[in-house]
């Protein structure tokens, strides 16, 4: 039996959470479908778009995501701080960003509100919203309904497009995050889709990189705004929120770990290990074991999906 998002998500434990989505059937609804004939790349920049601005509406970060032909992953951040930020108007505005709203609240904006009552109610709608905007099942409702539904108009046909839920996975201290988001970044080497990291497209580290280029070109660049930033931590630290170790760092790891996990990967492996790992006090040995664990989990994660595919399906021709 399925357990509900309450279970699963604990921002009590962790901020961070690592998500699947897997298209229906095992279809090829975002890449070439070797069935059909058809190809569908260019619904990619579709998931990256949307995830870009929802990073904008959310008070959620996005700090990985790769785009695959059936399925896709995103690192996520929920930033709960910064949404108790808002003001009342700014949520609201937040909001209407993506769903048409409430009656009371147009009534509102047009400064006809005048009664206690219709404030309160307000307030109460506002509080609401606030909630949703840091709520990961939300995040991914509204990145997958808005696939599903641009995809299904394109096709002129109906039904799902996603199959089942998405999965979920905690990662609860900087050493999962960080082999977490190296394992998804380097998810189109995995599959032999390219061969170094700066070819893998829509993944967050060709982003990086560019970003890295960027930097190198000028010091003033800001990182872009649909990824969580990189960089050191310095004291305690209590400003806008950002993954704790530097970018050329995270980079040098995320190359070296598509080296050496590999082994039928062409190139060698370094005799410097990252500072990164360093500073997470683990060892190169320590490191690749940790990241094989993240990946079979995850590997797990991604098999149950075809599992509850597989129930759902036969609960329903028995129920026919």
């Amino acid at each position: 039996m399925t357990r509900p998002r309450s279970q699963i998500v604990s921002l009590a434990d962790t901020p961070y959470y690592h998500c699947v989505s897997r298209c229906v059937r095992r279809a090829f609804l975002c890449g070439e479908d070797r069935y059909s004939g058809k190809n569908f790349d260019h619904r990619k920049p579709w998931l990256v778009d949307r995830l870009t601005l929802l990073g904008e509406v959310f008070a959620i970060d996005i700090a990985a995501y790769a785009v695959m032909s059936n399925h896709y992953h995103v690192v996520l951040h929920v930033d709960q701080a910064h949404s108790r930020s808002w003001s009342r108007d700014e949520v609201i505005h937040r909001w209407l960003s993506l769903y048409k709203g409430n009656p009371l609240v147009h009534c509102y904006l047009r400064g006809e509100l005048k009664s206690e009552a219709e404030f309160s109610q307000l307030d109460l709608i506002v509080e609401t919203w606030r909630k949703r905007l840091t709520d990961i099942s939300w995040f991914m409702r509204c990145l997958n309904e808005y696939i599903a539904r641009r995809a299904n108009k394109e096709d002129n046909c109906t039904g799902r497009f996603w199959e089942g839920r998405f999965k979920s996975q905690a990662l609860l201290d900087e050493a999962a995050l960080l082999s977490c988001m190296a394992y998804v970044d380097l998810n189109p080497i995995r599959a032999g889709i390219c061969e170094t990291l700066d070819e893998s497209d829509f993944t967050s580290i060709q982003v990086r990189i560019r970003q890295l280029s960027a930097e190198k070109r000028s010091r003033m660049s800001p990182p872009p705004p649909e990824l969580m930033p990189l960089r050191v931590r310095i004291g305690r630290d209590e400003g806008p929120s950002f993954l704790p170790f530097g970018l050329r760092d995270y980079i040098e790891l995320v190359d070296w770990t598509g080296r050496t996990v590999r082994t039928d990967k062409k190139g060698f492996v370094p005799e410097g290990t990252p500072s990164v790992l360093s500073e997470l006090n683990l060892s190169g040995a320590q490191w690749q074991t940790l990241a094989l664990e993240i990946q079979k989990e995850a590997i797990t994660m991604f098999h149950g999906l075809e599992k509850l595919a597989t129930r759902e399906r036969s609960g329903a021709r028995k129920a026919e």
